[in-house]
């Protein structure tokens, strides 16, 4: 193999694959990204047996043929070559080794053979649709922070993507959840989604999808079946593998009958909580809601630290009320929010409350309370 090209597209594909490679690997030929050229341009491929992430880019080939060189070194030197440089890779007549030159500069690199490297997209994929960017994105990126990071609940380390009908219109859905909070998103479900099966797409992929998408107005295609996900994202393919669970009944724990309605600015009441839970060590202890009409009253007590009490001017008409959340987790909520005013529906003290968005009636969120 030996093929020239421009320092700029190596090391956007490089980029957009080198991430799926993990820094330690116990199967060396994991720790490479495959090189083959072929046709008008070089072929670049990584995995790490759960992800496979594929991409194309421009060069001048005059050798074809294929290779793996290891990911990070490559993607570490093409990021220090010079600006506006070319560069050469040249395999030596055995493939054992490689070499890159541009200008002054000449790496010789250890390799792999071709024929090591694993292959995870083979199958069928059942359905097949097209969505804006945009959207995934914004389906991902709203409750990507309630995705569970406990592995023994293996089936919530990942975002629950499926289709529902809500007053007779199909809907796509996004659902991630820890049991201590849970996210849930909606958008019009596109054409060629009918059907599908509802799949967890895992953590990793969900992060390395929104890292991928680069043009919000680009069109991507995908396909799904029971067991991966394929996504066309520009000159990129990611291939994934999802998670093999069941993702709980998330419809049991949304309650329905909340009908206190609390009213407050999103960006006074994070910088209020966030304030308040500073005189606590540690940003898990609970912050105390006190709701009354016309007035919230946040409170910390920490028997080491001291207290904290702020005053914040609401709308509500209902009963006086305390409860108690996580700190962090009421911030990560409030972070998500699009709108001027958060709108928490509550209960009473030991139930569930529901945090909408009063700008995106598509955003839904549900947070359970903690003992103050």
């Amino acid at each position: 193999m030996k093929v020239t090209l421009e320092r700029a597209n190596l090391l956007k594909s490089l980029n957009h694959v080198h991430r799926v490679v993990e820094r330690r690997n116990t199967i060396p030929i994991l720790s490479n990204v495959l090189v083959r050229a072929e046709g008008e341009g070089l072929m670049f491929k990584a995995t790490d047996l759960d992800i496979e992430v594929l991409e194309s880019a421009p060069a001048m080939i005059q050798t074809a043929g294929g290779t793996t060189i290891p990911a990070l070194m490559l993607y570490e030197i093409v990021r220090k070559l010079r600006d506006g440089s070319e560069i050469t890779l040249e395999t030596n007549p055995d493939q054992t080794s490689l070499v890159l030159t541009s200008g002054t500069s000449t790496f010789n690199l250890q390799v792999l053979p071709e024929s090591d490297f694993p292959d995870i997209t083979a199958g069928e994929f059942s359905h097949k649709f097209t969505m804006k960017a945009a959207d995934l994105k914004k389906l991902f990126e709203r409750a990507q922070f309630a995705i569970s990071t406990e592995e023994t609940r293996y089936y919530l380390n990942g975002i629950y993507l499926h289709t529902v009908e809500v007053e007779g219109k199909l809907i796509l859905r996004a659902v991630a959840t820890d049991g201590h909070r849970l996210a849930q998103l909606d958008m019009s479900a596109p054409s060629g989604s009918e059907g599908m099966p509802g799949i967890i797409v895992p953590r990793k992929a969900v992060s390395e999808i929104q890292k991928l998408i680069e043009d919000p107005e680009a069109d991507i295609e995908i396909e799904v079946s029971d067991t991966k996900i394929r996504l066309n994202i520009g000159t990129v393919v990611l291939t994934s593998k999802l998670i093999d669970g069941t993702f709980p009944d998330y419809q049991r724990v949304i309650p329905q009958g909340n009908d206190k309605e609390l009213r407050v600015d999103c960006t006074e009441f994070a910088q209020a909580v966030d304030r308040v839970s500073t005189v606590s060590s540690d940003r898990g202890r609970a912050v105390k809601l006190a709701v009354s009409e016309g007035l919230l009253v946040l409170s910390v007590s920490s028997p080491d630290s001291g207290s904290a009490v702020e005053e914040l001017p609401v709308s509500y008409n209902a009963e006086p009320l305390e409860i108690g959340f996580n700190a962090k987790y009421l911030l990560d909520i409030t972070n998500q929010l699009k709108s001027d005013d958060v709108i928490f529906k509550l209960a009473e003290g030991q139930a569930p409350a529901v945090i909408e968005d009063s700008a995106d009636e598509t955003a839904l969120y549900v947070l359970m309370p903690m003992r103050v």
